[in-house]
């Protein structure tokens, strides 16, 4: 799944929907979509500038599954990540409004989003509806979002291997999941969260041929590997291996191989942050 912003900055609620409902028909053309709606205004909590969706703390979410809003379910106290993991598992896109410091490709709405600093992940800047290349912007978000990095859970991967055509042959599904350690002693210092880049266009073409190369062993049906870039927060998932597999030996064993050849082939490069210090992995002896 991935996920796009839609973001207020001094806009009215009616300029702002405006441009969720233009952007929500868009996509829904491409595939399902999930619209996702943080509202602090009545937040119990705080809501911190946290690197990751699943950090948005108190409040209701809304999430409507469907561009015409046909199912709608609200919970206090949700968070934005319960609501994104929830729709990776059935929706090719979701639309989040609201949350303006989480990092996802973004359409800023309002009279302040032309004064926001140039990046790369702010897709439009637009003081009204009207002033939003619809065609332009029509044309291009699919491909735009599909060139960012997707939104995954493991519960979305695992439901991915079921659906497939071979899911019949398999009697098995493996998994890993590699999070982030605090620290390996007791007297270590914290790490307080990890930073990963990637060597762009290689990294996802080296880990799609280890998924080939793995999927063709004798009873592998089916191999998913995922890793996070960016900010990843102590406690939190960096990196899933899913296998679907005609028995628990040969998807045991991929499982294995297949987090061992992702950490010895992709060119990822690993920043550690802790409570002391921070550093570059590959550059430490």
């Amino acid at each position: 799944m991935h996920v796009l912003g839609v973001t207020d900055h001094d806009a009215s609620d009616d300029a702002v929907e405006r441009v969720v409902d233009r952007v929500v028909d868009r996509l829904s053309r491409a595939g399902r979509v999930g619209v996702v709606r943080y509202d602090a205004t009545i937040a119990d909590g705080t809501h911190a500038p946290y690197p990751r969706e699943s950090i948005a703390l108190g409040g209701d979410v809304t999430y409507d599954l469907g561009a015409d809003g046909d199912w709608t379910a609200t919970g206090t106290g949700m968070n934005v990540g319960d609501a994104l993991d929830r729709l990776a598992v059935t929706c090719e896109y979701a639309v989040v409004v609201g949350v303006s410091e989480l990092r996802y490709p973004s359409i800023a709405v309002g009279s302040k989003a032309a004064d926001l600093p140039d990046d790369d992940s702010l897709l439009a800047a637009v003081e009204s509806p009207g002033e939003l290349a619809v065609d332009e912007t029509e044309r291009d978000l699919v491909d735009t979002l599909e060139a960012t990095e997707p939104y995954e859970t493991l519960e979305s991967l695992v439901d991915r291997v079921k659906r497939s055509p071979k899911a019949d042959r398999s009697g098995a599904i493996a998994t890993f999941t590699g999070r982030v350690r605090a620290k390996d002693g007791e007297d270590d210092a914290r790490t307080e969260y990890l930073e990963f880049e990637k060597y762009e266009g290689v990294a996802d073409e080296r880990m799609a041929t280890i998924e080939t190369e793995l999927e063709d062993r004798e009873g592998v049906l089916e191999v998913e590997l995922y890793h996070r870039t960016g900010v990843v927060e102590d406690g939190e998932d960096i990196v899933f291996v899913v296998v679907l597999a005609g028995h628990r030996e040969e998807a045991f064993r991929t499982v294995e191989d297949g987090i061992n050849r992702l950490k010895d082939e992709v060119p990822l490069f690993k920043k550690e942050v802790t409570v002391e210090d921070e550093f570059w992995v590959h550059d430490r002896p």
